[in-house]
């Protein structure tokens, strides 16, 4: 293992107050998963004068039982904004969905974001003060160069502050993340004292995006709760999955989610990616990744680092849905009563009559 690695690694765990050492990637199979139902929510719904849909992240709550779900809308139709639902999860499937609560997510100066000043994504509970981190994605197009960011809000949406984000991260006219390819997966790791976020696709000074020959690595950046940045991963990315009916080349693969893969293990991460080529339904496979091995790049190009490494939890197309769409979030659910864990992924429908909102409910042994 690199040395400097090694060492960002023993200074996560001393943090997490870990009982034990990060192993190294098991090389056994994944776990079994299995598919306990899925639940569609009507297009269009109306919802406290709000339309919902364009839900990227979704998050668990144990402390109230409520699930909690951001929208990608950019302030075209209502206010960037977030609300929390309720429904059971368990053999019978997933229940009708009941939304509890919306807010809309306000600036420092408590005002709600204009139209096209803000990209949400994906939001998380902080496990130890009930805040929400929300990540979103800034913009690049033509001049208008805005940074992605990581902000807190509380949970009636006041904002509470923002992490600093890599260097190699900023929105500059040679460099950083491309356009609407930036901070797309987030996730607590170490029982909550450290951060995770992940770019999408890879950055402009780190290669192209997938192709249908070709993986690609992207980035994926831990932090300690306070905003010290601590090291910087690369992840390789599958290639495209089938060539585009419609756009020959069009296809990509990406980041959509990242997810502690256990509560305490700061090295473990479950990685959403998503992959779309026009003209074909999307693939959505979920990834184990193990960071323990993988090179410290914070600050450096990806060059020859070693990335970390992965095996696959299951891949959508496996599991018996009818149909899998534009899923982009994912929690850790309740647990069921065998001991198994619920994971539970949300589709984002671009608010399209087209596609679905569609809550997906896995048991993982």
């Amino acid at each position: 293992m690199p040395r400097r690695s090694r060492h960002v690694l023993i200074a996560s765990c001393a943090l997490a107050l870990a009982s034990a050492p990060v192993a190294a990637a098991d090389p056994v199979a994944a776990p079994s998963v299995r598919l306990l139902g899925e639940r569609v929510v009507a297009s269009g719904l109306d919802f406290d004068g709000t339309t919902v849909g364009g839900l990227s992240g979704i998050d668990y709550s144990p402390r109230t039982g409520e699930f909690v779900l951001i929208s990608d809308d950019r302030s075209n139709r209502n206010p960037a904004r977030y609300y929390t639902a309720r429904f059971e999860v368990g053999e019978g499937g997933v229940g009708p969905v009941t939304f509890t609560g919306t807010r809309p997510l306000l600036t420092a100066t408590g005002a709600p974001y204009g139209p096209m000043s803000v990209d949400p994504e994906e939001i998380r509970v902080d496990p130890w003060s009930g805040d929400y981190y929300w990540t979103q994605e800034g913009e690049r197009d033509g001049a208008v160069l805005q940074d992605p960011s990581v902000r807190i809000a509380h949970p009636d949406g006041s904002y509470a502050g923002e992490l600093p984000i890599p260097e190699n991260e900023r929105m500059l006219p040679g460099s950083g993340p491309r356009r609407n390819l930036a901070l797309e997966g987030a996730s607590f790791l170490a029982g909550g004292a450290l951060f995770a976020t992940a770019i999408e696709e890879p950055l402009l000074t780190d290669g192209q995006g997938a192709t249908m020959t070709s993986g690609a690595l992207t980035r994926i950046t831990v932090q300690a709760r306070s905003g010290t940045l601590l090291a910087q991963y690369a992840y390789p990315l599958d290639p495209v999955f089938a060539e585009s009916r419609s756009e020959p080349g069009g296809g990509s693969n990406g980041i959509a989610s990242i997810l502690a893969a256990d509560p305490l293990d700061p090295a473990k991460v479950l990685v959403l990616e998503r992959s779309f080529s026009p003209g074909t339904p999307n693939k959505i496979r979920v990834y184990e990744a193990d960071l323990s091995a993988a090179t410290n790049i914070l600050d450096a190009p990806i060059g020859a680092a070693r990335p970390a490494a992965k095996r696959l939890l299951v891949d959508l197309d496996d599991v018996g849905l009818p149909a899998v769409d534009n899923v982009e979030g994912m929690t850790w659910g309740p647990r069921l009563p065998s001991g198994e864990r619920t994971l539970v992924l949300v589709s984002d429908d671009n608010f399209d009559s087209r596609q679905i909102t569609q809550l997906i409910a896995l048991a993982v042994a």
